[in-house]
């Protein structure tokens, strides 16, 4: 039997670090043991779709290079993918479950509702149910309005074994008869699930720890319809720098995939850095192809303690691929965040190249190209400290005019040359020199940034402050 397995979000916003990361493992499953992976939108929740929401997701997913198998776009054989346009088929099986008395109609009002809530609490009763009045009395069949509930068996335990925590078990009695259909007719999310989940032909679901308290729900409702129940693996949390679980408003956190997009993070990078977080292969290596990781997952390896996100990770993992572009893929890459900039083809190459190994992110090149096309001021203060500095800007210009090979690495060693006959090094050789040609205080390698004025902007900035008195 094929495996297939499905990233089902909410269209209730744009693709979160945590759904891009259950997709990924879905989809790294699916491809691992030649499965099918499936898109399917939840939009139940009508109030709180947004505009694009489910387009954001698909698209963002696609960039990552999720390649998706099926979805309420391009179709398939098990259609449709949304819940909205599933009603006809969830009422179906509704009906089923009443003829069969497992599920029942109830007419509690919100109101009534909120009385035996607060009966229950004043009781002391920990966690209210309700209270199956309904089940027990069906004579309000001149009622308009009604909810449809499942009856949980008080006397059953809902045991299944966890893909990632092992043996878990939920007594009935701390369940409660809860509702599968809304008064307004639309079926709630722990009821549509199973029966796309079945009818779809799901064999495996990875999805997030909150959703363990909704399993012994869906384990019912599978049993109640005769259906096999899938294999359920619940992921880790993701935890931020505070070690409490990443929040949407957190933020300190950039939470969104397509604003890791903006700000200049290639897919490769989020996804080498995704596939980590909760799960790891074996040995101590760390960046993989997308190729190497569908071969080497592992269900048996996902973790269950709380995953870290480590932003200097992604960091770290995000300069890597960028060192690693070609010259083409690199203008394509960078030219975006400089297309406003005065600057040649040429000159906007020989930016990308110097500063290429040095890049976190790609926006940080607007910037540093910013270096190039600003006017040059320099502040009263800053100058003074120059012209105090002034025999440092003198050795400086001597040495460079006699370099011949303008190259970076040659600019360097001239540099250190000037240090060690100044016996000057650090910020002390290099703050004089920076301001004298840039103006700031602050910057990225100034041998990159001389390498790219030229020889001759490089001797006249040096030389308006030799020649000043």
């Amino acid at each position: 039997m094929k495996k297939r397995l499905r990233y089902a979000p909410s269209p209730t916003g744009n693709l979160h670090i945590g759904g891009a990361r259950t997709a990924l493992f879905n989809y790294l499953f699916a491809k691992n043991v030649g499965g099918e992976f499936i898109f399917r939108t939840e939009d139940t929740d009508i109030e709180r779709n947004v505009k694009n929401g489910e387009k954001n997701q698909i698209q963002n997913l696609k960039w990552l290079g999720i390649t998706i198998d099926e979805d309420p776009i391009k179709g398939g054989n098990y259609g449709p993918y949304r819940q909205t346009e599933r009603l006809e088929i969830y009422n179906k099986y509704i009906d089923k479950l009443l003829e069969k008395k497992i599920a029942y109609k109830c007419w509690c009002s919100t109101e009534e509702l909120e009385k035996q809530k607060q009966k229950q609490i004043f009781s002391g009763v920990a966690s209210p149910k309700y209270s199956g009045k309904c089940f027990f009395n069906q004579n309000n069949k001149d009622k308009k309005f009604f909810s449809v509930r499942i009856r949980i068996p008080i006397d059953k335990n809902f045991v299944w074994n966890d893909g990632v925590r092992g043996k878990i078990s939920f007594p009935g009695k701390d369940i409660g008869d809860w509702v599968i259909k809304k008064t307004n007719g639309i079926p709630t999310y722990n009821f549509a699930v199973v029966i796309d989940d079945h009818l779809m032909g799901i064999t495996d679901i990875l999805r997030g720890e909150e959703h363990i308290s909704n399993t012994p729900k869906q384990i019912h409702l599978f049993e109640s319809l005769g259906w096999e129940i899938p294999n359920f693996f619940h992921l880790s949390i993701i935890i931020g720098k505070n070690k409490k679980k990443l929040s949407k408003r957190d933020e300190k956190t950039l939470q969104f995939i397509h604003i890791y997009k903006e700000r200049g993070y290639l897919p490769e990078a989020i996804f080498n850095f995704l596939s980590l977080l909760g799960w790891s292969p074996k040995g101590e290596k760390e960046i993989f192809t997308k190729k190497e990781l569908i071969k080497l997952f592992d269900k048996n390896r996902l973790s269950k303690a709380p995953s870290f996100f480590d932003i200097n990770k992604l960091l770290w993992t995000n300069n890597y691929y960028i060192k690693k572009l070609s010259d083409d893929n690199l203008n394509k890459f960078l030219s975006p965040f400089v297309e406003k900039a005065d600057l040649s083809q040429d000159q906007k190459m020989e930016i990308f190249k110097t500063f290429q190994p040095q890049l976190k992110e790609g926006i940080e090149i607007r910037e540093l190209a910013n270096l190039f096309i600003e006017k040059y001021t320099i502040t009263s203060k800053s100058k003074l400290l120059v012209l105090e500095n002034k025999e440092i800007i003198i050795e400086f210009s001597k040495k460079i005019q006699t370099l011949e090979v303008w190259d970076q690495f040659l600019i360097k060693e001239l540099l250190m040359d000037v240090g060690t006959f100044l016996k000057l090094k650090g910020k002390e050789l290099m703050m004089p020199i920076r301001l004298a040609i840039t103006g700031k205080e602050y910057g990225p390698d100034i041998t990159g940034i001389i390498k790219i004025f030229g020889k001759k902007k490089t001797i006249s900035r040096l030389e308006e402050f030799i020649n000043e008195n």
